[in-house]
């Protein structure tokens, strides 16, 4: 494996996910495409063997648009289950692919992490009990403050949409109980961070818990008893940053949608959600497969389709690669800015 840079490039490590999804198909679609790989240097983290089936398997259904895994550079990570096709063995390789993908991204500097999507209860079979990819990147970065962030760049208008999660893979009882102050000052602080890199006074929108924002304490107490009175305690140490909210959740978005579509809207650069689906649901209506979820707080740049593995239509040939195509266009654009990528 070579990833010395030469042409000063950025360099892609890209771990394939599990291999029993759509994850080697999306990834083979994506990098026939030149206008990506001749931006960079790239490595694959998988089985040789398994994107040469994949390869062959879908040039056998009529698929012409594909990369050749023989004109790729793969790191061949020899497991000793590879050859066991269960949901176990799955998701043990996809695990010790993003293991083995983020030990070389911290092993070259200008080097940014792109990863296919995994099954969580594949990994859960396998031993490895991480609720995501992201408290993976965490742990074995050594960073407590990450943000699964969420965002998309509009073909329409040029105009990028960016939605962070104040809470993620969690169940929704336990979203008010993990919501706090200190929460909510991190997320503000990586959202803030994040948005900057793209303009130097960002607006920031922060979505309410609550139906209607609480109206008051009539529809929940949260934003009344704390979240109004840390989002003025934030602002007043971030002067620079225009702050709104809370706002209602069922019309926060509202603007967003105008602002993927229409080049005169008003643009916001960011948004805050309370938790998984509130920020997701409209995230993916908008922006439908131009959605790139991005891990904020890492040492690294990291990068992933916002889709799971499509276990229903794997090996069908139908698997659609906008969004990994637009995970590696975005993973270019973030090492490209050498502003973002010190600060992430």
């Amino acid at each position: 494996m070579n990833l010395k840079n030469t042409n000063n490039i950025p360099k892609i490590v890209l771990s394939v996910g599990d291999e029993s999804g759509i994850g080697p198909e999306i990834i083979l679609k994506a990098l026939f495409y030149k206008e990506i790989t001749d931006n960079i240097e790239l490595v694959l983290v998988g089985s040789k063997k398994n994107l040469h089936n994949t390869y062959t398997h879908l040039r056998s259904l009529g698929l012409k648009n594909l990369a050749n895994p023989n004109n790729l550079e793969i790191h061949d990570l020899k497991l000793p289950s590879s050859d066991n096709e269960s949901k176990l063995s799955y998701g043990n390789s996809s695990f010790y692919y993003l293991t083995k993908a983020i030990e070389i991204v911290k092993k070259y500097p200008n080097s940014a992490l792109v990863t296919g999507p995994i099954c969580k209860k594949s990994w859960s079979l396998a031993g490895h009990h991480f609720s995501g990819q992201t408290e993976v990147l965490a742990k074995l970065c050594g960073v407590k403050n990450v943000g699964m962030l969420f965002t998309a760049k509009s073909p329409i208008t040029g105009w990028r949409f960016n939605t962070l999660l104040a809470t993620t893979h969690i169940a929704l009882s336990e979203v008010p109980k993990r919501l706090n102050k200190k929460l909510i000052y991190s997320k503000l602080d990586l959202l803030k961070e994040f948005c900057s890199t793209y303009t130097k006074k960002p607006t920031l929108k922060v979505a309410g818990l609550n139906p209607h924002a609480g109206e008051e304490g009539i529809l929940g107490n949260e934003e009344k008893d704390w979240l109004n009175e840390s989002l003025i305690n934030w602002h007043k140490k971030n002067r620079n940053i225009k702050l709104i909210g809370p706002l209602s959740p069922d019309s926060c978005w509202n603007s967003s949608a105008k602002a993927w579509t229409q080049k005169d809207a008003e643009k916001h650069d960011g948004i805050l959600a309370m938790y998984h689906d509130q920020g997701l649901i409209p995230m993916k209506v908008i922006a439908l497969n131009y959605s790139v979820n991005t891990t904020v707080g890492l040492p690294f740049i990291r990068t992933s389709p916002d889709h799971g593995t499509g276990f229903d239509i794997a090996g069908k040939g139908i698997a659609q690669s906008q969004s990994m195509v637009e995970a590696i266009k975005a993973a270019i654009e973030m090492s490209n800015n050498l502003r973002l990528l010190n600060t992430h």
